[in-house]
């Protein structure tokens, strides 16, 4: 009996999706540092880090953040050292 059940169970990968037809993927932002010509960014303009970190306090990834690796590596020093001289908490409670 458990057999004839599981193997009338709908797998999860035919899931359909409503009639929409294939998912729809959006654009990948752009970086803002790039835009705007920054070469390096300052760890002392805290409203500045404050949009790439979760409310908890964590660093938004690259793929969220919209940032480029050169620019997500100054980002992530950025916050280090403004977290080591308590401008922005490492948790958020």
């Amino acid at each position: 009996m458990a057999e004839y059940e599981r193997n009338n169970r709908a797998d999860k990968g035919d899931r359909d999706f409503g009639g929409r037809g294939k998912a729809r993927r959006s654009r990948r932002r752009v970086c803002a540092f790039c835009v705007d010509k920054v070469d390096e960014i300052d760890y002392k303009d805290i409203s500045k880090l404050q949009k790439y970190t979760t409310e908890r306090g964590k660093i938004l990834p690259r793929r969220i953040s919209g940032n480029c690796a050169k620019h997500q590596r100054c980002l992530t020093e950025a916050i280090k050292k403004a977290r080591t001289v308590a401008l922005l908490p490492y948790t958020k409670e």
